[in-house]
């Protein structure tokens, strides 16, 4: 009867060593989505349409006011909110121009001449058409999830719009943004969820 062999210990060292080099390459392919690769996602989606619902917790008044409409966008630097319900209100973007309507009024002026605007601005526009560049200049990010789900977090680099905006969330689904949440520095807080339309939907307030 042979005698039991005892494990060779340059073996068992070799197998732990591979071991610890897959966990290492799974390690690193779980890291890979990063603001690079979420921006490059993003960026692949060139126009879009979406309703949204945003609710805005005042803390003066104490009550949340609930505002609706429709959002669009179109690379690279396009982005129109329009705001129907309490009250019919448009902003449109283009580049760095602004331009403001309520019922027959409109006024138009620079963006980067309203810092407080361009910081929320550049938050949604930026993601929206995924743009890197944009969201770095004004923004530290930090982002999690997966390619599938993701969420971007977004944080003021300059203290006096940290004034204004403590810092924005921005959640959604591979090539879409579906939630913008966002605390200001006094206190109030807003939450607005997006639902991409397509087609016909997209004509319909």
């Amino acid at each position: 009867m042979r005698a039991p062999t005892l494990p060779d210990p340059l073996a068992a060292l070799r197998v732990a060593l591979f071991a610890l080099c897959l966990a290492a390459i799974g390690g690193a392919h779980a890291a890979a989505f990063d603001l690079a690769a979420l921006t490059q996602q993003l960026a692949q989606v060139r126009s879009g349409e979406a309703v949204f619902v945003e609710d805005r917790r005042v803390q003066q008044l104490d009550q949340t006011l609930r505002s609706s409409g429709r959002l669009s966008f179109t690379a690279p630097d396009t982005f129109v909110r329009e705001t129907l319900k309490p009250r019919h209100e448009r902003m449109a973007v283009v580049g760095n121009q602004l331009t403001l309507s309520r019922g027959n009024r409109s006024q138009t002026t620079l963006l980067d001449s309203v810092p407080e605007a361009a910081v929320i601005v550049e938050a949604i526009r930026g993601t929206l058409t995924g743009n890197r560049e944009a969201l770095e200049r004004y923004f530290d990010t930090s982002v999690q999830g997966s390619a599938e789900q993701w969420q971007l977090e977004l944080v003021p680099r300059e203290a006096r719009l940290r004034g204004q905006v403590t810092h924005l969330r921005i959640s959604g689904r591979q090539g879409q943004v579906r939630e913008v949440r966002m605390t200001l520095a006094d206190g109030d807080t807003s939450v607005m969820r997006i639902e991409p339309v397509t087609g016909e939907a997209a004509a319909r307030p």
